[in-house]
């Protein structure tokens, strides 16, 4: 199942058209694409039966963001070993370092983005998980039964920011305004033949710049749930931003950034595609 916010209202996605939930559940759910997660299983279990009318054509750029208002944003860092290398930081073990991207940063997948003026702001493209089910002390072998699903994410990091002293602003460095674009929908982790090798690229005006594969992964979306649950509660409709491979301007000789005009594509086997175009302020 894809599901997916059209012009701020809940759609399920099948074959290139949308769904309206509230008109089709007769009003069982309602139109805010954040609330479904609240009510998810039995969402999923109407979505699996019902047969709803076939929908409407759209435009991908009326998409917002799936999930555009989380209680808690979990972003992940250095959980790809070439990336921790290109970044100059050894491998995490036990806990990676976590942060998070501030709500008003999340945008939905097909956006234009302001630069920062003076700043040197990246890319990262990110599998993110959407958590379904409150999640605390979770076993990692139970950890798929809490995801609802996975989208695309893009941590798009200014650096400067990010990096000034005297201790690193992590979390405001990666929240300026349509830094955090997901998309284009949310898939159930059974669309996929294994929802734990997913490829994942970018690329910047037409040149691949990353690829890697989500088996990759230091701490796998299982093992994340795990370890965040452990900590604290997370939440129906959270969102776990679970990392980016090697490739990012920040570890590149010369260093690169993006600039006004380039366009940004980020892709996650299965899933789709986010598209970012940059202008200056």
């Amino acid at each position: 199942m894809r599901i997916g916010n059209l012009g701020g209202r809940l759609v399920i996605v099948r074959d290139g058209r949308a769904v309206d939930v509230e008109r089709a559940s007769g009003g069982r759910f309602a139109a805010d694409p954040q609330a479904v997660y609240g009510d998810w299983e039995a969402f999923r279990d109407w979505a699996a039966s019902a047969e709803p009318p076939g929908g409407a054509a759209f435009d991908p750029a009326e998409l917002g963001a799936p999930v555009p208002a989380p209680r808690q944003v979990f972003a992940i860092g250095l959980n790809y070993r070439e990336h921790a290398a290109e970044s100059g930081f050894d491998v995490p073990e036990g806990l990676p370092p976590v942060f998070t991207k501030f709500a008003t940063s999340i945008t939905g997948p097909v956006t234009e983005v302001t630069l920062p003026p003076g700043g040197h702001t990246d890319w990262e493209v990110e599998l993110v998980a959407v958590i379904g089910r409150p999640a605390r002390d979770v076993a990692e072998d139970d950890a798929w039964d809490h995801v609802a699903g996975l989208t695309v994410g893009q941590d798009i990091s200014e650096r400067v920011t990010q990096l000034a002293g005297p201790a690193p602003q992590f979390s405001l460095g990666k929240s300026f305004p349509g830094f955090a674009p997901t998309g284009p929908w949310v898939v159930t982790p059974d669309e996929f033949d294994d929802p734990d090798d997913l490829e994942l690229t970018a690329a910047i005006n037409g040149e691949e710049v990353q690829k890697g594969h989500t088996r990759e992964l230091i701490f796998s979306v299982p093992l994340l749930v795990a370890r965040l649950s452990a900590v604290l509660p997370l939440l129906p409709g959270d969102l776990v931003f679970t990392g980016t491979p090697a490739g990012v301007g920040l570890g590149r000789d010369p260093q690169r950034w993006l600039a006004p005009g380039d366009e940004l594509v980020s892709r996650v086997e299965g899933i789709g595609e986010l598209r970012q175009r940059f202008a200056s302020a």
